[in-house]
């Protein structure tokens, strides 16, 4: 009875079916004002006058900036929806969410669904039909379809076909005298489509590109932060930092096709190229928190270290085989490791970047990650020469260290004379605490919250007297909610169930493709005997499916299926490709190791976009910012996969390279297996 009570009291704080009633209201006003207006348009043309044009002209802006306000009010009414669910399970400590949306999403005739829907569904069809019949029926069909959220997709439609209408023909109307001009379309038509954009989660490929580098923000930005952004902008330090990352996984790649041979000219076996190539890894686990901790009072200072850091690793790489050590070797690659500037790169970006280009600029870090992930092996195939100079051997071998040596220097130089360090006395003048009339808003919001969406006058009343009487306590608590993660242990502890899944999915997408891509060289060698150069174009090839794969889902696939849906999707996928991937059909055949690599390496990167999209959304606003942020505990958990995939390389090597393949796959089949599971067990909380 206790949990009946808790459960009414929760729906009659959401009073959904308040926010439904009020918004079909609204719709039925716009569609009454867009008859009236198409009245008049159809009056006007037989007698087109353009001061009349004007006005009609004026008549749509104003339906469309009232559109534009219930767009807003939906989208607010959403996200304070979705963290009421949030504040309830993390207050209780019972998944609420998973019961209240799985028992209401799923009604034929849910309350839910008319907030969540999306806007644009079934567009296409209320658009044309509103051709046909006008806007008063059209909102009836568009009830008829979806009720209430879809009908707004058809006054969208109604507003900017007209506005474009009313355009050519006050056009028309233009002296002979004047210069023809391109028509433009209407500003609030574009605000119109950015609410829709944002409302829907609608994407495109730049926006499914900008979610792999998971730079977080908050879901209704300042419009302060704007003038912020323009004053710590640089276009040259963005570009070094796009270029660090591109290096950066260059360097990390660019020795996979010859790392076994590397390894064996030095008296070890071909498996220690597990080791070798994860020894970067191991230290980036470590590189990523003080990176991240240094970004706070510099960006300039971190990325001259790096490059300094990065320059001698590679240097050290390059010499081991001279000095016949393989441990030089190791500490090369940790050295390399240590330069991983990654933190910053993404810091610098969700920091200094105006928030008009910040997807753009996502979209290039990650652009940058995958081009550098294909140029690396290619670059490796191609350095296949041997000469010396004086007592330095230059082969297949040493030339990838010493390539990437110099690339770093000339790096170094660049970063020195061109990079600019953004002022942090604007950051300081802005920040949270700077403000009392920003903290009052603030602390209205958080309140705001925990109220109902829409109350009657009574019910307001009796929640000011209760206000006043928690106003010390409730402003402690909203300071304490807002302040960022200090501590790996007090990050983890704001990761609710849904946050673990989506890092252990993560987890399990690195690991599976650092087997994939690191043992290649050995088992290629072992079952094909390919060459240095056959397995160079092979892991270059994979690379570049990067950008084709994620212009194909972001354009299309996100728009017409929803991320959980993707997600579980491409799942599955990757689970199909490992277990083609496993030697149990004799021969070994080329086809079947490229076809099931291939499917395991396309499926595992539309993945990562899908996972961190939903990473984001699932994932505390407290761990937005602060040294402790999203970014740094997705890069750990992908960096510690990485770790444990090269270590089980080179451990699976003491039992023989023809079990190698198998006993590799193993983990990940089984670690995919549980993801999917627990995917399946949260699939209702991600929304």
């Amino acid at each position: 009875m206790s949990f009946l009570k808790v459960e009414s009291d929760v729906f009659h704080t959401l009073q959904i079916e308040k926010i439904v009633l009020f918004l079909l209201e609204q719709q039925g006003l716009l569609a009454s004002k867009l008859e009236k207006l198409r009245e008049q348009h159809d009056a006007l043309e037989q007698q087109p006058e353009i001061s009349q044009i004007t006005e009609l002209r004026e008549g749509y802006r104003v339906v469309g900036y009232d559109l534009l306000k219930l767009l807003y009010f939906v989208e607010m009414n959403a996200i304070g929806l979705r963290k009421i669910l949030k504040k309830f399970d993390k207050r209780f400590r019972y998944r609420f969410t998973d019961y209240y949306v799985k028992s209401r999403a799923n009604h034929p005739y849910s309350q839910l669904q008319q907030v969540f829907k999306h806007v644009v569904m079934c567009q296409t069809q209320i658009c044309f039909a509103f051709l046909l019949v006008g806007s008063i029926s059209i909102f009836n069909y568009a009830c008829k379809w979806g009720f209430n959220i879809q009908g707004l997709g058809a006054v969208v439609g109604a507003v900017s076909r007209n506005l474009h209408e009313l355009q050519d023909c006050q056009g028309s109307y233009l002296s002979i005298y004047d210069p023809p001009a391109l028509p433009l379309q209407d500003p609030v038509v574009d605000s119109i489509k950015a609410a829709v954009d944002r409302l829907t989660h609608s994407t495109n490929f730049l926006n499914f590109m900008a979610q792999h580098a998971l730079i977080m923000q908050e879901e209704l930005p300042a419009p302060a932060e704007e003038q912020i952004d323009e004053e710590r902008y640089h276009y040259v330090s963005l570009l070094l930092n796009l270029a660090n990352t591109f290096l950066y996984m260059v360097n990390t790649y660019i020795i996979v096709p010859t790392a076994d041979n590397y390894s064996m000219s030095l008296g070890a076996a071909a498996t220690v190229c597990g080791i070798v190539i994860g020894a970067m890894a191991v230290a980036q686990v470590f590189s990523s928190v003080y990176f991240s901790a240094w970004s706070n009072r510099s960006y300039f200072r971190p990325l001259v270290f790096s490059s300094i850091v990065l320059f001698v690793g590679n240097a050290m790489y390059a010499l081991a085989y001279d000095l016949n050590s393989l441990t030089m070797l190791l500490l090369g690659r940790l050295f390399c490791g240590f330069g991983s500037a990654r933190a910053v790169n993404r810091r610098y970006i969700s920091d200094c970047v105006p928030l008009k280009i910040r997807m753009q600029a996502s979209a290039g870090f990650v652009s940058a990650s995958a081009l550098g992930m294909a140029c690396g092996p290619a670059l490796a195939g191609i350095l296949q020469i041997n000469f010396k100079i004086y007592k330095l051997t230059f082969n297949a071998m040493t030339l990838p260290g010493w390539v990437m040596a110099v690339a770093w220097l000339v790096y170094l130089i660049w970063l020195w004379f061109s990079f600019k360090e953004p002022s942090r006395d604007v950051e300081e003048n802005n920040s949270p605490h700077a403000s009392d009339s920003e903290t009052a808003e603030k602390n209205t919001l958080e309140k705001g919250l925990k109220q109902p969406l829409l109350i009657t006058s009574e019910e307001q009343q009796e929640d000011d007297e209760d206000a006043e009487a928690e106003a010390d306590g409730s402003e402690e608590v909203s300071q304490e909610s807002r302040r960022p993660a200090t501590s790996i242990a007090s990050a983890y502890r704001l990761l609710t169930p849904s946050v673990k899944v989506q890092l252990l999915i993560y987890f399990m997408l690195k690991y599976a493709m650092e087997i994939l891509l690191s043992e290649s060289s050995v088992v290629t060698t072992y079952y094909f005997s390919w060459s240095t150069s056959t397995v160079a174009v092979f892991l270059a090839c994979l690379g570049l499916t990067v950008l084709p794969v994620n212009i194909v889902v972001g354009s299309y696939i996100s728009n017409m299926f929803e991320d959980r849906q993707i997600l579980l999707a491409s799942e599955i996928m990757v689970c199909v490709g490992i277990l083609l991937s496993f030697h149990v059909i004799i021969p070994y055949s080329v086809p079947q190791y490229v076809c099931s690599g291939l499917i395991m390496f396309v499926s595992a990167e539309v993945l990562e976009g899908v996972n961190l999209s939903l990473l984001s959304r699932v994932m505390s606003s407290r761990l937005s910012r602060g040294t402790y942020n999203g970014g740094l505990l997705s890069t750990e958990a992908g960096t510690i996969a990485r770790v444990i995939a090269d270590a089980t390389i080179t451990m699976a090597g003491f039992l023989g390279q023809s079990q190698l393949l198998n006993i590799t796959l193993l983990p990940s089949l089984l670690i995919c297996v549980i993801s999917i599971a627990a995917t399946c067990f949260t699939y209702n909380s991600l929304y």
